[in-house]
């Protein structure tokens, strides 16, 4: 009889695995069954069993324990993003396609916002909002961390957890990707300051602006890559935001 490649082993554990959290033997959180019980009922070995639950724990799905066991993820705000990145990577998307799906999706969710927005979650996207324009007289990064956190935030509030997800992983990729440019001219040009219209918008719940104000944020970095030469001292960015 011809062995089963190891390659062919995982893929079976992961798909029982991914049976057990959809029937509801595995809850977000709880622990998964020993090596020992899964090698039995999916009829492998223990290694094999570990082999599977290392690649889970790549992906973010599982987190092992050291002495203590492993659980299903609490938090499944990392399991799409590994994945996610490596296509963007593999296929070679272009920082084009990356803004074209932020605009097509991303003003939708500022809508959202708008109109679901409690007062602390303002008060978090304006504090977040400061911490962008902060970041500006420091470091690349914490521009890119700052704005990360900002998004987040503000997907976080349009109530769309899988939006959430996906974006937070192309945005990591933009950036990325604009690493070079940011370090190569006056930052401010990146940001543009347009968190603050968005913040206004929904503020006021009015998911008619907040719209617009998204695709204004995310237009001034297509107009960058258009003319990264083009420079905008920081006083005509945040008279243009004002």
């Amino acid at each position: 009889m011809t062995p089963r490649k190891t390659t062919d082993l995982t893929y079976t554990l992961v798909a029982g695995m991914k049976e057990m959290i959809s029937g509801g033997t595995l809850h977000r959180g709880g622990r998964v069954p020993p090596e020992r019980e899964l090698a039995k009922k999916f009829g492998v070995n223990r290694a094999s069993v570990r082999q599977a639950l290392k690649a889970l724990d790549v992906m973010g799905v599982l987190h092992q324990r050291v002495g203590d066991g492993t659980y299903l993820t609490p938090d499944a705000s990392t399991t799409l993003g590994m994945p996610l990145e490596f296509l963007i990577l593999v296929d070679s998307i272009t920082m084009t396609e990356l803004l074209e799906a932020r605009l097509i999706v991303e003003p939708a969710l500022a809508g959202m916002a708008a109109s679901r927005a409690r007062e602390q979650e303002i008060d978090q996207l304006i504090q977040a909002s400061l911490e962008v324009e902060a970041a500006i007289a420091t470091r690349a990064e914490d521009i890119a961390a700052r704005d990360l956190a900002f998004h987040e935030l503000l997907w976080n509030t349009a109530g769309n957890r899988l939006c959430e997800r996906m974006f937070a992983a192309v945005h990591r990729a933009m950036f990325q990707m604009l690493e070079g440019p940011i370090r190569a001219t006056d930052p401010t040009v990146i940001v543009q300051l347009g968190h603050r219209r968005i913040v206004d918008a929904i503020k006021n719940h009015d998911e008619a602006a907040a719209k617009l104000a998204l695709c204004a944020h995310l237009q001034s970095l297509v107009e960058f890559l258009d003319h990264p030469e083009a420079e905008v001292p920081v006083q005509e960015a945040v008279a243009t935001v004002a």
